[in-house]
């Protein structure tokens, strides 16, 4: 896609900013300033960004899963920690502990006296249920609503809610089990986000083996199933945050503003996370030492989250430490979540209320200097909900659709794309450096669109 003419003023003043106000403004007369000249900025990220660091980086991450509260998770702790303090950071490992889930050591699904494959959701608690088989759609409350669930198994499709409200309303309409099965190819393993005594066992199976029971079941069929889940555990567990710190070095010219770039460290069991979360360490990480050459008048955090898989909860920690005066000086709030597989599709922004805000504006500005303008939904299940729920601006850059592959054991390195991790970190950077290099804050106004796409839930 061409590349389109920088364009004038919006946003403008960090006071306005501050204020939560966008202030546009005819164009005036060009001054000579550094903010009238984005592209000349942009050129001191996009020269620096190197997509083999970021490939390497991945490539450390992702040899083997890092499941929250995990030696391996601890390692990759470790590790960002180290790259921080390379760059000559000041970096703080905030711990936390959380009720971490240890996987069964049984999973047994039964259709009729036919052994089926299927993966338990994590934290999905133990049961033995032999039962008859409801088909109910979705597992929305109007799917459910009316259907005769008592003491019998639900038939799931993923999709539209998350997979733990599916497990809480057939529960409480009385089924004693659930089998979600996959909208896309392949095997299906994810969470059920944390613990909760209102859950019932819940297992995965593939959309082929999910759609022809929802076939037989529409079409009258009696089918009686059997989920046995044994040897799931829940415990107390410790995961840590990874903090570093930029302070602003431009004199006397410094802003009280803050800005955040995030990603989580994190991934689920089985899976190495080489495009979740990994690549979006590598971005923050690659951005954390490109920023650190060069001036800035507002403070900059670099943070990796601990147990986002889990709930978000690294980053749930994380806010909640945050002072009042933090929270009105954080100007925005950047996630980076799943921003290298090549087999995704493209990248786009989604805020928590599908609302324009800061952060979107500025990845909008910034991508149409670069690339092509970035569109912008509406989305949660990443930590920049975390941020969202304080009134900071915040946005998740992702590439949506998912790969095929999201929480599987092949999200692997071979799936990342070098391309897409570089435009992501020039765009991203772009982005922070324009509200972050000395003199004032102003946004060129950007004509960018709303487009919805869905994610897996």
């Amino acid at each position: 896609m061409m590349r389109k003419p920088f364009s004038f003023l919006s946003t403008i003043l960090a006071a306005s900013l501050l204020a939560g106000s966008t202030v546009y403004a005819a164009p005036p007369a060009p001054i000579q300033h550094e903010h009238t000249a984005p592209a000349h900025a942009d050129h001191q990220i996009t020269k620096r960004t190197d997509a083999e660091n970021m490939y390497n980086t991945i490539q450390f991450l992702s040899q083997a899963p890092r499941v929250a509260g995990s030696p391996e998770e601890l390692k990759a702790v470790r590790y960002i920690e180290q790259q921080f303090k390379s760059y000559g950071y000041h970096v703080e490992v905030q711990p936390f502990q959380f009720e971490g889930y240890t996987a069964p050591s049984e999973v047994t699904l039964k259709i009729g006296t036919e052994k089926k494959e299927g993966e338990a959701f994590t934290y999905s608690p133990n049961s033995d249920v032999t039962a008859e088989l409801v088909y109910v759609g979705l597992g929305t409350t109007e799917d459910i609503a009316g259907k005769d669930l008592n003491g019998k198994i639900a038939l799931i499709q993923r999709g539209n809610i998350s997979f733990a409200d599916k497990v809480r309303n057939a529960a409480k309409q009385g089924a004693k089990a659930v089998i979600i099965y996959n909208n896309t190819d392949g095997k299906l393993n994810g969470t059920l986000g944390g613990s909760d005594a209102s859950f019932v066992a819940a297992v995965g199976i593939t959309k082929q083996e999910g759609d022809a029971l929802a076939a037989n079941l529409r079409a009258g069929e009696k089918i009686t199933a059997t989920v046995k889940v044994a040897g799931a555990e829940v415990k107390t567990l410790t995961s840590h945050n990874v903090i570093a710190t930029k302070k602003p070095d431009a004199n006397k010219k410094n802003t009280n503003d803050i800005i955040i770039i995030g990603s989580h460290h994190d991934s689920v069991e089985k899976a190495p996370g080489a495009n979740d979360d990994a690549s979006g360490v590598a971005v923050t990480l690659e951005l954390a030492r490109v920023m650190s050459k060069l001036k800035t008048d507002t403070e900059l955090r670099f943070i990796t989250f601990g147990a986002e898989e889990n709930g978000l909860i690294g980053s749930k920690k994380y806010a909640a430490s945050l002072s009042e005066d933090e929270i009105k000086r954080t100007i925005g709030m950047f996630q980076l979540d799943m921003v290298g597989s090549k087999d995704a599709g493209d990248l786009i922004m989604y805020t928590i209320d599908g609302k324009k805000n800061r952060v979107t504006d500025l990845g909008a500005a910034a991508s149409s200097r670069l690339s092509g303008v970035l569109p912008y939904g509406q989305e949660g299940r990443s930590d920049h909900e975390s941020f969202h729920a304080l009134g900071i601006p915040a946005a998740l850059f992702i590439h949506a659709p998912v790969e095929p592959w999201y929480h599987t054991p092949n999200d692997t390195l071979d799936k990342i794309s070098k391309e897409k991790l570089d435009n992501v970190a020039d765009i991203v950077g772009s982005a922070v450096y324009q509200a972050a290099r000395p003199g004032e804050l102003v946004i060129e106004p950007i004509d960018y669109p709303r487009r919805d796409v869905e994610l897996q839930n």
